[in-house]
């Protein structure tokens, strides 16, 4: 019998331990959404692709052979035949510059998947934040959930011994099942958030059950923290490695006027009789090349406007987010937990004394509690701000 015993709390001690190593933080739950999301690996490919087309754009060309066989009249089998091997290649200076504008295009391509990589991240840190807070709620919501439990009970036997009146035992009761069903929506709410977590690390299980928000950092001065933020903006690191793309292509299509040149080997043979030659030639592109500089002038014009564009967007989101974490977190200093927490038990405490009615006692405890779901959702809304403020650093 005590073996038994000793075996199943073994087994649930390592139980525990074992759900201790295995729980995740915010950190490592982003680390593995990064490795595991199908979005983020379907991008990877993409841009995998997407940066062999450019190494492609400077392959050399490829040789051309040609054989040309004649017959005439009077002549059994070949009477002369002809056999060309040419090769068509540019200016070595055309190469040099597309090569470094193919480099600029493959730098512009990563910084568009670190956006997008930034965003996935962004969204799986804001379905922790999330679930940090449904848990906090459910916490506070099944503390009501126990205290109700207890009043009833403790009316009950008031109204069984005669203490105590119906309507305040229904008032009880159906605070309970209020609460009851609060409680019920808020698991629901919480499963919904881990399930969408789940799916953003590819459907792998996410072992995130914390309970307390990431450490708040200092807040500095606006200055400080503009200049911070605009170094680290991604949009604007993606729109300058554009931008850098676009003046390369117009230097590569400025070269365009510079002939293809062709060499190669040129073999004829009439009968017994060979001849052997060199071929040298080149194309010139004449048509093959209208409006290409315009095209890349243009592109270079919008790039810049869209640089501008992003830096302005950026210092206007910077601002608006700046002052909003300042209201949101003067609103939550304003709020005073224990102050709260400490009415609740008095307020318990005089209607188990019968100091006051349950009537007073629920009209002044909604209200408390009231304002602890408030300080909840600020508590919500401010960590995702601070998420999104510093979203560039994931």
């Amino acid at each position: 019998m005590y073996r038994h015993i000793n075996i199943i709390v073994t087994i649930f001690a390592s139980a525990l331990i074992s759900h201790s190593v295995c729980a995740q933080d915010i950190s490592s739950v982003l680390r593995s959404v990064e490795q595991n999301n199908v979005g983020l690996q379907s991008l990877r490919q993409e841009n995998e692709a997407a940066q062999l087309e450019t190494k492609m754009q400077n392959n050399l060309g490829d040789p051309s052979v040609e054989y040309s066989p004649f017959w005439a009249k009077g002549t059994d089998g070949v009477a002369s035949s002809e056999l060309v091997v040419s090769y068509g290649f540019e200016f070595p200076t055309v190469y040099a510059s597309r090569g470094k504008a193919g480099k600029l295009q493959r730098s512009a391509l990563e910084q568009q998947y670190l956006v997008a990589r930034r965003n996935v991240l962004l969204q799986a840190k804001n379905l922790c934040i999330d679930i940090i807070s449904i848990s906090r709620r459910l916490s506070l919501l099944e503390r009501r959930l126990d205290n109700a439990d207890a009043m009833m009970e403790l009316f009950q036997t008031r109204f069984d011994n005669g203490d105590a009146s119906a309507i305040e035992l229904n008032k009880i009761k159906m605070e309970r099942m209020e609460t009851a069903a609060q409680v019920s929506r808020v698991k629901s709410e919480l499963e919904t958030a881990r399930l969408s977590l789940q799916a953003m690390n590819g459907n792998f299980p996410v072992d995130f059950s914390i309970m307390e928000y990431p450490a708040e950092m200092p807040v500095p001065e606006f200055e400080a923290f503009r200049d911070s933020l605009l170094a680290d903006e991604l949009e604007i690191k993606a729109s300058e490695a554009e931008l850098q793309a676009a003046e390369q292509e117009i230097k590569v299509n400025n070269q365009n006027w510079l002939p293809e040149l062709q060499v190669g080997y040129r073999r004829n043979t009439a009968l017994r009789e060979a001849s052997n030659g060199f071929i040298v030639g080149a194309s010139f592109p004449i048509f093959s090349n209208r409006h290409k500089s315009r095209i890349a002038k243009a592109r270079h014009t919008a790039s810049r406007l869209q640089l501008d564009d992003a830096r302005i967007q950026a210092e206007s989101r910077i601002r608006a987010k700046y002052d909003e974490m300042l209201t949101l977190r003067q609103t939550i200093d304003a709020y005073d937990r224990n102050l709260m927490e400490e009415t609740l038990d008095m307020l318990r405490r005089a209607v188990e004394a019968g100091q006051i009615s349950v009537i007073e006692y629920y009209t002044e405890a909604d209200s408390v509690y009231s304002s602890l779901l408030s300080l909840s959702e600020t508590e919500n809304q401010y960590h995702k701000l601070i998420a999104d403020i510093y979203r560039n650093s994931l």
